[in-house]
């Protein structure tokens, strides 16, 4: 039976007749791509343990920087840049200090004994000192106004004084000054407070300056031969020293006067 089956089939695929229908085994399939929902307890446990990323260490607000806004000064801050100028006008003596944590008490102290000598203690915020001293010719007293800063101020350079007073007061350190439009540092502040008085040095030089003038008074009245001698002899021995030349005006005196 299979075989006249076969036999015929092979006869017509040489006739070239193929059949319009064929009947075609399918076997069944299983479905494997359906997703079968998860056990709730097994939800439960991957909730709990997902992972959750650290936090950075740095907030991004700290690595970005703000942008800035073009705020207006307001009325108290050109009050009291105003207050700054004048203070710099009317006065030779403007001494930055550093504040280190002093009391109310330590600060009337030190106004009081500051007062004797007409000198005044004053406070401004940094903002305010900043914003004028970048814009003026003092811009260099800038790196010292950080932190908590007293100014002490007067009309003349008294640093003598000054020193006097906050050197037995820790409570406050000298940081620089500006002593008639001279920026100084700490060391220079001290350095001008050993200078002599204006006077002193004054005196010192109308001194010099009649003495030199009686020099030249009392070779003048001299006879004229005795002060061309002493020229001469000046310049025959330069390198003399100054026992040669006296000997020899003493020698010259007792040639040249008349008895």
């Amino acid at each position: 039976m299979m075989a006249a089956t076969t036999l015929s089939y092979g006869v017509s695929l040489l006739r070239g007749w193929l059949p319009s229908v064929h009947n075609v085994r399918h076997g069944s399939k299983a479905v494997t791509r359906h997703r079968k929902p998860m056990h709730f307890l097994k939800q439960k446990l991957m909730a709990v343990t997902e992972y959750i990323p650290p936090k950075p260490v740095i907030p991004d607000r700290c690595l970005k920087p703000l942008p800035k806004r073009n705020q207006e000064e307001s009325g108290l801050v050109k009050v009291l840049k105003r207050e700054v100028e004048m203070m710099f006008q009317n006065n030779k003596m403007i001494a930055v200090f550093q504040n280190n944590s002093s009391s109310s008490e330590d600060l009337l102290l030190i106004k009081y004994r500051l007062q004797k000598y007409d000198i005044t203690v004053k406070f401004f915020p940094n903002q305010v000192m900043r914003s004028f001293l970048s814009t003026s010719k003092y811009i260099n007293m800038l790196p010292l106004f950080s932190g908590h800063n007293v100014l002490l101020v007067s009309r003349e350079p008294k640093t003598k004084e000054m020193l006097k007073v906050v050197k037995n007061t820790p409570q406050i350190s000298l940081l620089g000054a500006c002593i008639e439009d001279t920026i100084l540092s700490h060391k220079g502040v001290h350095d001008y407070s050993r200078l002599p008085s204006v006077a002193v040095i004054q005196g010192q030089v109308v001194g010099g300056l009649t003495q030199m003038t009686s020099q030249t008074r009392d070779l003048i009245r001299h006879n004229p031969l005795y002060l061309s001698m002493l020229l001469k002899r000046y310049v025959d021995q330069p390198k003399s020293g100054k026992e040669g030349v006296e000997g020899a005006e003493e020698k010259e005196k007792t040639q040249t006067e008349p008895s």
